[in-house]
């Protein structure tokens, strides 16, 4: 409303005198003070209901919100939450749940809301895993490089959980794999790659995010996952944290995937799975790809001279560094000490190469580990930039498995 700068309450007292008086008529006040016929009728009417304090601003908060969180239910989330203090707005809702399930307990977001404004959130900082090739090996040829992910999960019609896992030939944009798993650990990831790798022989690389079972936290970024992927005689890849564009052929794969079976989902899992299996055959035999001359990746895909013969194989070590056993909790001994490595390189072999007067790089196979020195009782992190390192401490591009040359 136009009032004057002023103090509102004393010009719409202004208004409300001037009509009273009777001197003009109402339509020349209004214009007079700069507002509507309906604004003019408001004021006055609020006047004669409440006096003078009827002319100031009135709060426009509303007086019901449908999705306001009710106070019972609120305090029953805020006495399991602190009653328990390291429980999550899930873990919270899912035990009022199976307490009292005749009740309509809200939804996990909005009991993380109610946390916020309570103070009863801990921000945790989440740990990085450093990207280790830097910049990655060429494809230029299929079974230089495949990658895998997981597609955002989603739900079926059914309310149940699906989140398939895929895997593709970076160069021939082939989709080897697009399978529904149980879960998304190491226990179900191997099985469908190992019968990836016995179909369709070995890769160069294997290119991932950094998230579990791909990666880990603890040395080289390694899991177990990983750790078989190198036995089996494929380098294991990862992109940077954060930076998905750098494995976005198979980001945009994603993208195909959700538009052609997953929008709307189907009713169930079963019939999911279904969508899958027809989608991968369209998309490597009959949809034409833009990036290959409108051509299906099939026309450019064949399997790999190296054939896997399905033994797993330790990687060999370089035959002048110093070999450590890794015990079964992740530690070797370093001058009478046992140090933490990786538990996923239990009963494995590292080596360590002396790159400076009592600075070594322990390595498994091509990844490199860390560095140890002399008297210092750790394993020092490497850099998060830094890539695969050969014996001069420089970047090197080439896979560490000697590729052939390609004609």
């Amino acid at each position: 409303m136009p009032w004057k700068e002023t103090c509102a309450v004393d010009e719409r007292m202004r208004f409300v005198l001037s009509v009273a008086a009777g001197e003009e008529s109402f339509s020349y006040w209004c214009r007079v003070f700069g507002i509507s016929r309906k604004t003019g009728y408001k004021w006055l009417a609020r006047y004669g209901a409440e006096g003078v304090s009827g002319l100031g601003d009135r709060s426009r908060r509303p007086h019901h919100c449908p999705h306001e969180l009710a106070e019972r239910l609120a305090s029953a989330c805020l006495a399991v939450r602190r009653r328990h203090p390291r429980w999550g707005p899930r873990k919270v809702g899912k035990w009022l749940r199976l307490k009292e399930p005749g009740t309509a307990w809200p939804a996990a977001s909005t009991i993380g809301g109610l946390f916020d404004r309570e103070g009863l959130t801990v921000k945790r900082r989440r740990r990085r895993v450093p990207a280790w090739t830097a910049p990655f090996a060429g494809t230029t040829a299929a079974n230089d490089t495949w990658t895998i992910d997981f597609k955002g999960w989603f739900r079926t019609g059914d309310g149940r959980r699906c989140e398939p896992l895929t895997l593709s030939d970076a160069h021939s944009r082939f989709l080897l794999r697009c399978q529904l798993l149980g879960r998304c650990d190491f226990g179900h990831v191997w099985p469908v790659l190992e019968a990836a790798l016995r179909e369709y022989g070995l890769p160069w690389a294997l290119r991932s995010d950094n998230g579990p079972p791909f990666a880990s936290t603890a040395a080289g970024g390694l899991s177990r996952l990983a750790v078989r992927v190198l036995q089996a005689g494929v380098v294991p890849e990862r992109i940077a944290p954060g930076h998905p564009e750098q494995n976005g052929r198979h980001e945009r794969l994603h993208l195909t995937l959700k538009q052609e079976t997953a929008m709307p989902p189907a009713k169930t899992p079963r019939a999911q799975a279904t969508r899958f299996r027809q989608f991968q055959w369209i998309y490597n035999h009959e949809r034409p790809h833009e990036a290959l001359g409108q051509t299906p990746p099939a026309w450019h895909y064949a399997p790999s001279p190296r054939q896997w013969d399905g033994v797993l194989r330790s990687p060999e070590l370089d035959a002048a560094a110093d070999k450590r056993h890794v015990r079964k909790d992740g530690s070797v001994k370093w001058e009478g000490r046992y140090l933490y490595i990786n538990e996923n390189l239990a009963g494995e072999w590292i080596g360590l190469e002396e790159i400076d007067e009592g600075v070594f790089l322990a390595r498994y196979g091509p990844v490199p580990l860390g560095h140890l020195k002399h008297r210092v009782h750790r394993l020092l992190r490497l850099k998060p930039s830094r890539g695969l390192v050969d014996n001069a401490g420089a970047f090197s591009t080439t896979p560490p498995l000697q590729q052939p040359q390609q004609e």
